[in-house]
């Protein structure tokens, strides 16, 4: 029921729905889901599925509670519901179906050490002991060319992350345009960790040719770090800066990490789920599996995952710090 009502119940939805506001669905089945499974669209504009136009249905929810139902009012059906154990008294008597939605046993980062970091967070950027304005650290760049996704930077303060930058696919269409977009947010010593899978190797190219301090972000590399507890190794890059990002939301070991109040952040860092390989490697999610399960790119997450990624080398030559 949550998941069909989504924009509506799911505390974690990027794009929350207000109660009677009209939203459009379609039924798309592939590979991974033969069954079907719901995809929301803009509009009631048809869309082309596996070569046929497909009208979108909307559908739309209105939460009650049972003093709203005149019949249900004049029997003793409420105080049945009363006596429910919770979550289900909540969920039955007072329409709260939130109440009781809990976090899938292997998602990476647990929801409410995310809403804790957001929590910390104020529009007002960080100074040090003296009262300076620390300095721009690092800005986490997720690159998209066209299409639905989004390319999104996320601009790192120490452990502060400020608002982050998004900006439409059609709207940086090559290398050149993402560039642009890095030069005009990377000032000072900062340096910039750009994914550099499949389509980003063109704006990291761009943004050496132009001396921009860029660090060249590649997941699918080889890691040679243990977890903290230093039981662990990962399977890959990724899998490393996913978990250190995981440490360092940490309530009780953690380094007080301040992330933007957005809705599709909390989304999308909380989407990855996570294993251990026979080889007790942790291994994290892929991102292709990530987008076809939630139905979008996880931009917002990985732009800060990358803002926290901590480079060997920068494209300067210099070694470089995470803090």
């Amino acid at each position: 029921m949550i998941e069909y009502w989504a924009p509506w119940l799911d505390p974690k939805h990027p794009n929350p729905a207000i109660p009677g506001e009209l939203r459009w669905f379609v039924v798309i089945s592939d590979d991974d889901s033969p069954e079907g499974r719901d995809v929301e669209v803009p509009n009631d504009d048809p869309v082309l599925i596996n070569g046929e136009w497909i009208k979108p249905r909307s559908r739309t929810f209105i939460p009650a509670k049972i003093d709203d139902n005149p019949y249900y009012a004049k029997t003793n059906y409420k105080s049945v519901l009363a006596s429910l154990p919770e979550p289900l008294r909540s969920q039955m008597l007072k329409g709260d179906f939130s109440a009781g939605i809990e976090d899938d046993p292997w998602q990476l980062i647990p929801t409410e050490w995310v809403e804790a970091a957001q929590a910390r967070w104020t529009s007002q950027k960080p100074v040090d002991e003296r009262g300076a304005s620390i300095p721009l650290t690092s800005l986490g760049v997720d690159p998209a060319r066209g299409g639905n996704d989004k390319t999104t930077l996320a601009p790192r303060y120490g452990r502060y992350v400020d608002t982050l930058i998004k900006k439409a696919g059609k709207s940086t269409p090559d290398g050149k345009s993402v560039a642009d977009l890095v030069a005009v947010n990377l000032f000072g010593e900062a340096y910039a960790s750009i994914d550099v899978t499949g389509i980003g190797s063109s704006p990291y190219d761009r943004c050496v040719e132009r001396g921009l301090n860029v660090y060249a972000c590649s997941g699918g590399d080889g890691s040679n770090e243990r977890d903290r507890s230093g039981k662990f190794g990962f399977r890959n890059k990724r899998a490393e800066w996913y978990w250190r990002l995981r440490e360092a939301l940490d309530p009780e070991h953690g380094d007080n990490i301040a992330l933007p109040p957005d809705k599709e952040l909390l989304a999308d860092l909380t989407a990855p789920r996570w294993k251990i390989t026979p080889g007790n490697d942790i291994q994290v999610e892929a991102k292709d599996d990530i987008k076809k399960r939630i139905g979008r790119s996880p931009d917002c997450g990985d732009a800060v995952v990358y803002c926290f990624a901590q480079p060997e080398v920068s494209v300067w030559g210099e070694n470089t710090a995470m803090w």
